[in-house]
This record gives structure tokens, sequence and C-alpha cells, in this order.
């Protein structure tokens, strides 16, 4: 009994302790399950932390290999847009220097066939002349650093055209941020404009200036009076932010065209006119039509050069269409010119004029030279029949003042180039008068893109200042040189060489060609000689 009642006590003792065993064990198992789920939970944490940088190290070298990647794509559109530039403005510029030849044709056609070598010898020389004057101070005036906003004061003898740095030639400087463009293309395109300006004056002293003294005022405008104008102008002196608007003329109808219009006047009234030229007009007439026609086109060709090339620029798609709108304008305006100065000479004298016809297409491309990128078709339209009027009136006017402009070169390039910088204010496309584009073209001036209104009086105001200033430098300089010239007895031809023709007199080949005698007659005695009549298979 005694060892029954021992074994179940201590059986109760076991059980009591296998109870107590059993507690602490479930307690140790839930104190190392929680502990063991907060030791995977770090690892987790540690994992994700791990993963997480891996994953911003793997984005970062995404990142930098990404831009490295852009920037490399940005350099080369800059290039290939460079190199687009560039080309644009190659071709342009060559298009434009065969207005030289559409000159020399011009020119030659329209005066005497007995001082026909002179003239093209004297247009030739133009570009030869003005090349090396805009070469020597011409740019470096224009286009080098301002001083007093008025000149530029570096790159003479063209020295800035590239830069040269220990032993190494970096031939681009001038970027825009879309493109960048070299000196060298800049002085090329610039260069033409500046010749076209010198030549012009050329027409207006035909048949009795000395070639040499002519050649020395060619190297005095491309050297001192044009650039002197560009500076003030394009090249960013004190007319680009007249009144806070500035000037408006995108390829010249000022700049370039007045300059030699003005330059010719003030030649053709300091000469004075050729003997015999209001005592027998008939004498003056041109001496070959198909020359005046084949120059007229070729300029008529050129300009499209000299317009269109004037947004010195196409790498992108508006750029393109503003030269397309460039040349819509340039040959509506031609067409309306010379449509209206030919039916203007025919109403008068019930005869077809070509040389009229001729000069009314000129007198249309002048007149639209500065506005051709801001206004509409219908203006250009307007804008040339205008300009042909303007252009008929100033010559008659010459006509009866007697001033002898052989080629009516300040009527063409005077009065139509006035007319035009005018024009390219007054018929901007800004709705009405409210808006006003200028220069900008296709976008209207103002800031952060809301087009800023009561413009136009302003630019109207600026445009007066521009045209007077220009007109003011040039009649002055012109007058001043050529003066001094003719007071000096170093201007005008002598009288016999005049009579003789100066082919005669002064060059080697005598004629341009043997018209003279067989053809068309070329003096006033043979105009009225009669006629002899030859048997057949004779010699007269």
């Amino acid at each position: 009994m005694r060892i029954a009642l021992f074994f179940c006590v201590l059986v109760g003792l076991v059980v009591s302790c296998l109870t107590e065993c059993a507690g602490d064990c479930i307690e140790f198992r839930k104190e190392v399950y929680a502990l063991r789920e907060e030791v995977d939970a770090r690892l987790r944490r540690l994992e994700d932390r791990s993963t997480s940088e891996r994953r911003g190290l793997q984005t970062s070298l995404s990142s930098s290999f990404f831009l490295a990647e852009v920037e490399a794509l940005h350099e080369r559109d800059v290039s290939i847009a460079s190199a687009l530039d560039t080309i644009w403005l190659c071709m342009c510029a060559s298009i434009a220097a065969l207005m030289h030849g559409g000159f020399a044709m011009l020119e030659t056609g329209t005066c005497r066939a007995r001082n026909a070598s002179n003239l093209l010898m004297k247009n030739l020389l133009n570009v030869c002349v003005g090349t090396i004057g805009w070469w020597l101070c011409g740019w470096a005036f224009a286009y080098g650093d301002l001083k007093y906003d008025l000149f530029g004061t570096t790159g003479f003898a063209s020295s800035n055209l590239l830069t040269i740095a220990d032993g190494h030639i970096r031939p681009v400087e001038s970027c825009s941020g879309e493109s960048c463009q070299s000196n060298l293309i800049q002085w090329f395109f610039q260069w033409v404009f500046c010749t076209t300006a010198v030549t012009i004056v050329s027409g207006g002293v035909a048949e009795r200036v000395r070639s040499l003294t002519y050649a020395g005022f060619a190297f005095f405008m491309s050297s001192i009076i044009y650039p002197g104008v560009v500076a003030w102008t394009w090249g960013g002196g004190w007319l680009s932010a007249t009144l806070d608007v500035g000037f408006t003329d995108f390829a010249g109808s000022c700049i370039v065209h007045v300059v030699g219009g003005v330059g010719a006047l003030t030649g053709a009234i300091v000469l004075g006119a050729r003997r015999g030229r209001f005592e027998d007009p008939a004498a003056f007439e041109p001496h070959s039509l198909p020359l005046v026609v084949l120059g007229t086109l070729m300029l008529w060709f050129g300009w499209y050069g000299f317009n269109c090339g004037s947004t010195l620029a196409l790498h992108d798609d508006v750029m393109a269409a503003q030269a397309a709108q460039v040349a819509v304008n340039t040959t509506l305006s031609a067409a309306a010119g010379g449509i209206t100065v030919f039916l203007f000479r025919f109403v008068l004298s019930r005869k077809y004029d070509v040389c009229g016809l001729c000069n009314g297409i000129l007198a249309g491309l002048v007149s639209i030279t500065a506005g051709c990128s801001n206004m509409d078709c219908g203006n250009a339209l307007a804008v040339g029949s205008l300009g042909g009027l303007i252009y008929q009136c100033f010559s008659m006017s010459l006509q009866r003042l007697q001033i002898d402009d052989p080629v009516d070169a300040s009527a063409v390039h005077g009065a139509c180039g006035v007319w035009g910088a005018m024009a390219a204010v007054i018929f901007d496309w800004g709705e009405g008068f409210t808006y006003f584009h200028g220069s900008s073209g296709f976008h209207c001036v103002g800031d952060a893109g809301i087009c800023e209104t009561g413009l136009v009086a302003k630019a109207l105001a600026a445009q007066l200042i521009f045209v007077t200033a220009v007109l003011s430098w040039v009649l002055s300089l012109s007058t001043i040189v050529l003066l001094l010239l003719a007071l000096s007895g170093f201007l005008r031809i002598e009288q016999s060489t005049e009579e003789m023709g100066i082919d005669a007199k002064e060059h080697a080949q005598t004629k341009a060609y043997d018209i003279g005698e067989n053809g068309v007659p070329d003096t006033v005695e043979q105009r009225h000689a009669p006629i002899r009549k030859c048997r057949r298979h004779s010699v007269c």
C-alpha cells in the first residue's frame, strides 16, 4: 500500500515536472520563433537594401550612358545642321554671284557698241577691286567688334576668318545653339552683297568715266561706304535697335540697293550727261536688246540666291518654309513690276518697250527685297506694281532734269530701294496694323510668345530714321569723293575719246564684236547715212 502511495506521489511529481518543462519549452519555442521572425525580417530588409542599391547603381550607370548618348547625338545633329547651313549659303552665294554677269550684259546691251569692251572690263573690275576692298577693310568695318555702335575694329585683312592657337586651327566659331557657322562662309556670302552694291554704280557713270578712277572709287565703296551701312544694321550697330524696334530690311533693299543707287545718281550728276544725249536721243538707244534681256533674266535668277539665302540657315522646316515664302514673293513682285511698266509705256506710246519691261522686272525685284519674308503674296504683288510705277516716275523725272543715267540705275535701285524699305513695314503681315513681324518673319514681335501691339507706328519711324541715315551717309561721302576727282580732272574721259569710243582709244581689243559697220550703226552719222544697195554676190 505504501509502495503504491509512493509510486503515485512519484508519478505526480514527474507529471508536474513534465508539465512545467512542457510550458517552459513552449515559451522557449515562442521566443525562438519570435527571434527567428525578427532575424528573417532583418535579413529581408538587408536583402531589399542590397537589391535597391544594386538597382540604383544600375540606374545610375544607365542614366550616365543615356545622357552621353544624347549629348553625342546632339553634337551630331548640330554638325549636320551646320553642314546644311554652309551648303545652303555656298549655293545661294554662288547663284547670287551670277548677278554680276547679268549686270555686265544689261549694261553693255543698253549702251553703245563702241564702248562695249570698256563696260565689260569695268564690270569685271568691280568684282576684283571690290573683293580686295572687302577683304582688306570692308569685312572688318562691317562685322568686326563694334566700337560706339558705329564701326568694327577687328578682322582687318580678314584676320579673324580662322582661329589658330597652339598650332591648331579652329574654323568654326559662331554658334547659335542649333548650328555653328564659320566666319569663312559669312565672309563669302556677304562679299556678294558688297560687290553687288558697288556694281550698281557702274551703270550710272557708263560711257564717260575714266576706268582707273572708277576702279579707285569702287575700292572706296567696298571698303568704307558700304561697310559703314552694314555695321550700323546687319552688323548690330545703332540702327539695329532704333526705338526698341530696329530696322526692317531682310535682304537689302536699302542696305545694298539704295547704297548703289545713290552712288550711281551722285556719279551721274557730278559727271554730267554724255555729249549729245539729250540733243539726239535716238543715237543712245540700246545697241543689243538680246544682251539686255539676257542680263535681266540672269539678274532675276540670281536674285533667288540673294533673297532666299538671306535666311542665313536652312536646318529646320520653319527656315525652309521661310525660304519658300521669300522665293514666291520675289517671283510675284518681279512679274507685277514688269507688267506694270510694260503696260504704262504701251499706253503712253502705243508701242511695245522691251527695255521698259526689263527695268520694270528689276524694279519689282528691288522693291520686294526688304520685305520678302514678312508679307503675304497679295501684298507682294502690290509692292511690285507700285515699285514699277515709282521707277517709271523717277526715270521720267531724271530725263526732265537732263540727268543722264544710262541704265536707270538710280531709278531702279535708289528710288525702288527706298520704296521697298518703307513697304516692308507698311505691308507687314501682322493683323492689319495691330501686330508687327518685321525681321522676325513668321513670328510676331513680343515677349513669351505674346504679340505686342502698337508697334507699327514706331516701326515706321524707325524705318524713316534708317533710310535717312543711309541716304545721308552715301550721298555725303560719294559727293565729296567724286567732286574732288572731278575738280582734279581725273574723273571724266577726254572729249576726243568719248567721240571716238573708249574701246578704239584705250583698249587692245578695239571692238567687242563687229557690229558697228555691217550691223547696227553705232554713230549718229552712220544712223543717218544712206543705205548702199549692192548687187547680188557683190561685196559692200
